[in-house]
């Protein structure tokens, strides 16, 4: 990473520190420096009872799998302020040569369909449209083209995604490996360059939407439309994939696996765990849901290596599919964001599109385990109080609508509207997006209500922006973020140095609530895009 960045980092964290209340003290609480925190959730008696700006709601719609390149990139400009955009990277082989072309594998993007443009026998690319470069999705797959699958089960799964003509409207892409050490290759350093060889999607890495063209652009530049801050340097907060960032999202750790035994992964030389079309693996690997073993065993969590759960495993309690299962994880010890916020009495939900279906035995096909983060915890478990705290995303539309919300909101769309690769349409994501944001912003709370719109991680696409070094678990590849309200004055851009561990930090230092872990407790809040948007 370059020194610029390494200062960055530093200075982002001295600067969040000032902003702790005085009963936050740095460090893991409850536990060992460095190490997940514990102990017990608190609220300051006559503390603020608003996030600042006066807000007494948060909603956080948690979306799926893009960079900000790769979705927010050509946004441009907000109020004469320019949005750190797009730039394109060259990429290298292994070897670290460059390519001449990008191989492609999606099934819209190979030549054919497309034209034969380049060619580079070096790196074995014999025939491609795509010069090592980025380049713009819209350009080739249309909203209108049938590139989805079916949303029906027992529909075969395509690797390279649905040819033209043979799926659902959609314009979907196939989906790119987003995995925890994959990441980490991909990134090279902060040089931000082995993204096509780290993936098994290998060219589709640089692909771009048309920021311009997506529903939640025209929406909101369109008259009427509530005014928005864009978090231009916003990172998810751990590397890889939509399991882990969620728990970050509500635990700000990563989780152990207190199996007696895993299949840790194994690495390469490179830290590579696996073989892609355009890596191939040094030495023995395994690609697993685990970290690499500690080399002097045990479990070390400032290393990242034991038996630490990264990459998609199943929640012990139901709903779940057959897939391996992380055994129950213990808030007396490992609390989350929810235990904190109901021992201090405030109110909160996580609201799950399918939720209902598939709690009572019949899941949409589309409905991802993974994504339900507060079922991985004991208290949590059905039968237990912390259960009704679960909820469908219908219940929350109605709060929306009745003014009914609760202080704090998670919302998680379903599958077919996540936004996700592979299985979803990016445009009909966007389209329900809006909907969400039109029923808050139209509802009776609407001038009470901060909305908080970023997605779960970087879905394996690049962006060029070196992330923070702050510890081994992260952060990772910068994705979208954006602050709504109908309270807002204005629109403008916020440069400030975020990671997803902000929102716990925003909804910790709003109620004096002692933060999760070190990571929690010195990140920026989201402070400063409300400021940004009040004072216009």
């Amino acid at each position: 990473m370059s020194q610029r960045f390494a200062i960055l980092a530093v200075a982002a964290l001295a600067v969040a520190g000032s902003l702790l209340p005085a009963s936050a003290a740095l460090g893991a609480p409850g536990g060992s420096p460095g190490a997940p925190g514990g102990g017990s959730s608190h609220s300051a008696k006559g503390g603020p009872t608003t996030i600042p700006g006066g807000f007494k709601h948060l909603v956080v719609i948690y979306e799926e799998n893009h960079s900000f390149d790769n979705l927010y990139g050509k946004w441009g400009e907000v109020g004469g302020v320019a949005v750190r955009g797009t730039q394109s990277v060259p990429q290298v082989a292994q070897d670290g040569s460059a390519y001449a072309c990008l191989p492609q594998l999606d099934a819209n993007l190979t030549s054919p369909p497309l034209s034969d443009t380049c060619q580079d026998a070096t790196h074995g690319i014999a025939a491609s449209h795509f010069g090592n470069q980025t380049f713009t999705i819209d350009d080739y797959i249309h909203p209108t083209d049938t590139t989805c699958p079916p949303a029906v089960a027992g529909t075969p799964y395509k690797p390279n995604g649905w040819l033209n003509g043979t799926g659902e409207p959609g314009g979907c892409t196939r989906d790119l490996v987003h995995r925890f050490y994959q990441e980490q290759y991909q990134q090279d350093g902060g040089k931000m360059d082995r993204y096509v060889t780290g993936s098994d999607a290998v060219g589709l890495t640089q692909g771009q939407y048309d920021t311009t063209k997506l529903p939640i652009y025209q929406y909101l530049h369109a008259d009427g439309a509530p005014n928005y801050v864009v978090a231009d340097n916003f990172f998810q907060a751990a590397f890889g994939g939509s399991f882990l960032n969620h728990q970050w999202l509500i635990a700000a750790r990563t989780p152990l696996d207190t199996t007696p035994s895993v299949a840790n992964s194994v690495l390469d030389a490179n830290g590579m765990p696996n073989n892609y079309p355009k890596y191939t693996a040094t030495g023995p690997i395994k690609d697993s849901q685990w970290t690499q073993a500690c080399p002097a065993g045990g479990n070390d969590y400032a290393a990242a290596c034991g038996n630490f759960a990264i990459n998609t495993i199943q929640p012990a309690s139901a709903p779940h599919n057959s897939g391996t299962q992380l055994p129950l994880i213990d808030d007396t010890q490992y609390p989350n964001i929810g235990d904190r916020l109901s021992t201090a009495g405030i109110s909160w939900n996580w609201y799950a599109g399918g939720w209902d279906d598939a709690e009572a035995g019949h899941p949409g096909v589309n409905f991802q385990y993974h994504h339900q983060p507060f079922n991985y915890f004991a208290a949590y478990a059905p039968g237990q109080p912390g259960r009704a705290h679960l909820q469908d995303e219908k219940n929350f539309i109605s709060a929306a609508q009745n003014g009914t919300l609760p202080t704090v909101s998670f919302v998680k769309p379903y599958g077919d509207e996540n936004e996700h690769p592979g299985y979803a349409s990016e445009p009909d994501g966007s389209d329900h997006l809006v909907d969400l944001i039109k029923t808050i912003t139209s509802g009776p709370d609407a001038k009470d209500t901060l909305v908080v719109v970023t997605y779960d991680e970087f879905g394996g696409q690049a962006d060029h922006v070196a992330p923070p070094v702050v510890d081994k678990w992260g952060p990772g590849t910068r994705i979208p973020a954006l602050l709504i309200s109908a309270k807002f004055q204005a629109s403008s851009v916020d440069h400030t140095l975020y990671d997803t561990t902000s929102i716990l930090a925003t909804i910790e230092r709003s109620y004096h609530l002692a933060p999760l872990s070190t990571r929690d407790s010195s990140v920026n809040p989201l402070y400063t895009g409300i400021k940004l948007g009040l004072d216009g």
